[in-house]
């Protein structure tokens, strides 16, 4: 199965990266955690609303203001979240070994997922000041980080809900692949700063009573809430190698699509879910049989993990029973989810 994207000129390259998660201070650290099985859930640090246990990072109230370029005042009226991508945005360009005054006026493009604004409601109502609208903006986050890198690529905070981060990378390829962006920084960011959202996640039916998700087994009654960032640098294939770049990973093809019209607004589709795959798969000329794992959404609740897994073994199983190359007859698709 090929596809016309198929080629070291549409693929995309990840030279560099940067994050911060739950007892994971760096994507090294996080490595770490995954391979020992660590358990990354604690109660709330001190200082936080809610009462929750959940995935939280140490510390999201410093920041070098004077090492970004911003006043004392301005940075106080920051959401933390543009702080925090602000510090990835430069880690991962370290990590790169990227200097960033050479991206000044270029075609650098900046993509981030994020889908709350909790430090606007902790904002409001309080003193307004000239740092009030720029602070507690969420299409800001991405704006941050242009302006202080000098750079003049697309620049945009997605907002597609549980998949804002990995649109916000499918996005980032596209402008790659297109020329619009000759180099980009992609990622996410969530933090949990207010009681009022871990209220409504509760009594939507959503959180798991035990502070446990159970992805994929028989205990699943619902998910846990985490936070953190990372941020991707990614560019294409070709210059990368041509540049002698390090190279983590490369993305051959992604496809973005929706559940459509499915008994409620929060109930997924399996065959939305295994069309999705497989145009993914066809559009990075992969065979079902060759993929080794893949990263679920792992909800852990009732309803989209027995979705999630109908939709994987329709799109990865052997379509005519024969055990032919192309599917996963007679062996097992390891799965898992973070």
């Amino acid at each position: 199965m090929r596809s016309p994207l198929d080629s070291d000129a549409d693929r995309v390259a990840v030279i560099g990266m940067a994050g911060r998660l739950p007892k994971a201070p760096d994507p090294e650290a996080f490595w770490r955690l995954l391979c020992d099985g660590a358990d990354a859930i604690t109660a709330p640090p001190v200082g936080r609303q809610g009462v929750r246990h959940g995935g939280y990072l140490d510390r999201v109230d410093g920041f070098d203001a004077a090492f970004f370029g911003v006043s004392p005042r301005e940075a106080a009226g920051m959401d933390p979240q543009q702080r925090l991508m602000l510090e990835l945005a430069w880690e991962a360009l370290e990590d790169a070994r990227i200097v960033p005054s050479t991206l000044t006026g270029g075609p650098t493009g900046v993509f981030v997922g994020s889908m709350w604004e909790d430090y606007t409601s902790l904002a409001h109502p309080g003193p307004i000041t000239p740092h009030t609208l720029t602070g507690t903006n969420r299409g800001v986050i991405a704006g941050r980080v242009s302006h202080f890198l000098g750079v003049r690529g697309p620049s945009m905070t997605v907002d597609t809900a549980q998949s804002s981060a990995l649109v916000a990378v499918h996005l980032a390829v596209e402008s790659l692949r297109r020329g619009e962006s000759a180099l980009a920084l992609a990622g996410g960011v969530n933090l949990n700063l207010t009681a009022a959202r871990e209220e409504g996640a509760a009594e939507f039916g959503g959180l798991s009573p035990d502070d446990r998700c159970f992805t994929f087994d028989a205990r699943a009654n619902g998910f846990v809430r985490g936070e953190g960032g990372a941020f991707l640098v990614l560019k294409p294939l070709d210059r990368a190698l041509a540049d002698g770049d390090r190279v983590y990973g490369v993305i051959r093809g992604s496809a973005v699509n929706h559940d459509g019209a499915t008994p409620s607004l929060t109930v997924p589709s399996a065959q939305a879910q295994e069309h999705v795959i497989r145009e993914a798969l066809a559009r990075a000329g992969v065979r079902p049989a060759d993929v080794q794992y893949v990263e679920l959404h792992g909800t852990g609740t009732a309803v989209g993990d027995p979705v999630e897994a109908a939709a994987l073994a329709a799109a990865y199983r052997d379509p005519a029973g024969s055990g032919d190359a192309e599917g996963h007859a007679g062996s097992a698709l390891r799965v898992g989810s973070a």
